[in-house]
């Protein structure tokens, strides 16, 4: 597989270049020896700490290297050309992610060391990309090329992802309270979520069009406040009907492993219904409802790139774009940070169930 792909422009064919032919360039040879071993020191090395230190020095020097090796690429004066990283890039990256993962499970870290983990990888890749070594890549052309967009796109992402989990929070919370205390209620609601589940998402966007559509012309002020056929409502809509089903289940599943003993006893102290609810149920159950919240925000961050189709923003403007124009740079400009976002969620929020876990254990 070719480590970069040199090409004359953004659509062009490319040349691909295998890592044992960049050899000439002394990055290329010192990745080779850190790529050996980062290797041994998973097959044989049991000191933890020594793999994560010799794996995080290999995955930021891949990435050094290929700025490196897409400098000496590229033609010189040439404003088109483009390099792009190769198959060869991409399994290596993941290899080694794989290596650093094992490692940090294998340390059982604390919930927000593992934050204050992702907080430093995140921090040495932004040096990386700060300090011009990438400016010559194919990805960081296009991001130069749309900087203002990236960032209102994202912004736009962030809100849609956020906006559609905090809506669904407080509607789908007191949803499964209600299914929880009735389970015929629970039945029928539960069935139709997942019924819902079963739609395709841009098929329920489309779906969505018609009757917002028709509130926009029909209803006074809805068009005002951003209410329409297409754009952000009918996603918003869409993104908050999907969000439905994990939280109120989770709900249910989290006030329904409540131990009986503490209501009773709560109950023989003299607390209301509502007192309990709010004072023993919903905390002791929070850690599985924000579990169904983490599931939520995942889905809600990868959702949002179709949203794209139907003017909604987001990153997938710039995949449906690389799509359409044949550039997959673009389409990597969109993907990477969907990616990014949704990952950080997720350790986040993991981060956040552990800790309340640990404290009541």
């Amino acid at each position: 597989m070719p480590f970069i792909i040199v090409k004359a422009n953004r659509i062009a064919a490319g040349k691909p270049q295998l890592l044992i032919q960049l050899l000439a360039q002394p990055s290329a040879l010192a990745l080779l020896a850190l790529l050996v071993a980062t290797a041994l020191a998973a097959l044989f090395l049991r000191n933890q700490l020594a793999r994560l230190g010799i794996a995080t020095l290999t995955i930021a020097f891949l990435i050094i290297t290929l700025g490196l090796v897409s400098t000496a690429a590229t033609p010189a004066g040439s404003t088109v050309a483009r390099i792009t990283p190769g198959g060869a890039f991409w399994v290596l990256l993941a290899v080694i992610g794989l290596v650093i993962s094992d490692a940090l499970v294998k340390l059982r870290l604390s919930p927000w060391l593992r934050v204050g983990s992702l907080a430093l990888y995140a921090a040495l890749l932004g040096v990386i990309f700060k300090s011009g070594l990438l400016d010559n890549l194919s990805i960081m052309k296009e991001y130069a090329n749309n900087t203002d967009k990236f960032w209102n796109e994202g912004l736009g992402h962030v809100f849609l992802a956020l906006g559609s989990v905090a809506i669904a929070i407080i509607l789908a919370l007191p949803l499964g309270i209600f299914c929880y205390w009735q389970p015929r209620l629970r039945a029928v609601v539960l069935r139709a979520l997942s019924l819902v589940q079963t739609i395709p998402s841009l098929a329920l966007f489309g779906i969505l069009m018609l009757p917002l559509g028709y509130i926009a012309a029909h209803v006074p002020f809805a068009a005002t406040i951003g209410v329409k056929g297409i754009g952000t409502a009918p996603a918003l809509v869409a993104l908050v009907i999907y969000s439905l089903l994990p939280i109120v289940a989770n709900t249910v599943v989290g006030l329904a492993g409540v131990d009986p003993s503490v209501r009773d006893a709560a109950a023989g102290m003299g607390l209301t219904r509502r007192q309990i609810l709010t004072r023993i149920d919903l905390p002791l159950a929070f850690p599985v409802i924000l579990t169904g919240i983490r599931i939520v925000l995942v889905q809600a961050i990868g959702l949002v790139t179709v949203a794209a189709l139907i003017g909604g923003g987001g990153f997938g403007i710039f995949i449906f774009q690389g799509i359409g124009q044949t550039a997959n740079d673009l389409v990597l400009l969109g993907a990477v940070p969907t990616v990014f976002l949704a990952f950080s969620s997720a350790v986040i929020l993991d981060a956040v169930i552990d800790s309340i876990r640990g404290q009541r254990a």
